[in-house]
């Protein structure tokens, strides 16, 4: 589970372009609700299956935990380290890997992407750095008989899709509406279990993260101009004619 700048808020860089995290408020990506509802009906359907949600990020990140322990997970885990910072989608998918083996796994399941990065790879480099099947894009999962199967929607066909666990999984917005926490399991997450890590913990070392680990660098960025005032058509009989000639003009027609 991602912990995500609100999209709706007023972002900005800091002075080494990484996302001011403190000027925005924060939120779980809403492309992870997604993913914990399919941990929670994959769940529901098993006898003995325990939900682990589990986040990388700063102190505030322990909101999108509580979230997804409030939606019905058991416990959680969060990885907070401040030599995490400006860590790309690589470093990310290393320190995810090794927490999921100290946590211990059958099945990982991811949201499509995140909405702050839309990078949509991690779920894939993931399975890799785990040495597992990965099935990634689904709009439905089940898993039964030591297996995960699934299918994935594109836009002539769909494919039905299967693999042997353990293994990462990633799904879509058409998988199904994630539920909202009742009164109920938002009091029961407080009570919940968080356990904190750290890069020691992990085994990892400073350089392999943060902004001088990283395998991707941002050179330049500027902030999105202000919008102006758009085109006012007054229509006298000709609305439709000067709509068409401003279309052609800006080549969508």
């Amino acid at each position: 589970m991602k912990y995500v700048p609100d999209a709706t808020g007023d972002r900005h860089f800091s002075d080494d372009l990484t996302t001011d995290r403190e000027a925005v408020d924060g939120l779980l990506s809403e492309l992870d609700e997604y993913a914990v509802e399919q941990a929670l009906q994959i769940s529901e359907a098993a006898d003995d299956a325990e939900i682990t949600v589990l986040t990388v990020g700063p102190e505030d990140a322990r909101d999108a935990l509580r979230k997804g322990l409030s939606m019905g997970a058991d416990k959680a885990v969060h990885v907070e380290d401040d030599d995490l910072h400006g860590t790309d989608v690589m470093g990310t998918s290393l320190v995810l890997a090794k927490a999921v083996e100290h946590i211990g796994y059958d099945l990982v399941v991811c949201g499509m992407a995140s909405t702050d990065g839309t990078m949509g790879v991690l779920p894939a480099i993931l399975a890799e750095r785990l040495g597992v099947p990965q099935v990634t894009q689904l709009s439905a999962v089940a898993v039964a008989d030591g297996k995960v199967t699934g299918r994935r929607d594109g836009d002539a066909a769909s494919e039905q899709l299967e693999a042997a666990l353990p293994a990462v999984v990633s799904v879509t917005d058409q998988s199904g509406e994630a539920r909202y926490p009742s009164f109920k399991g938002i009091m029961a997450a407080k009570k919940k279990p968080v356990e904190n890590l750290d890069l020691d913990d992990l085994g990892i070392d400073a350089e392999e993260v943060g902004l001088a680990g990283a395998w991707t660098k941002v050179e330049d960025a500027a902030e999105r101009p202000p919008r102006t005032a758009g085109t006012i058509v007054k229509d006298e009989g000709e609305g439709g004619k000067q709509l068409a000639g401003f279309l052609a003009g800006q080549k969508f027609i």
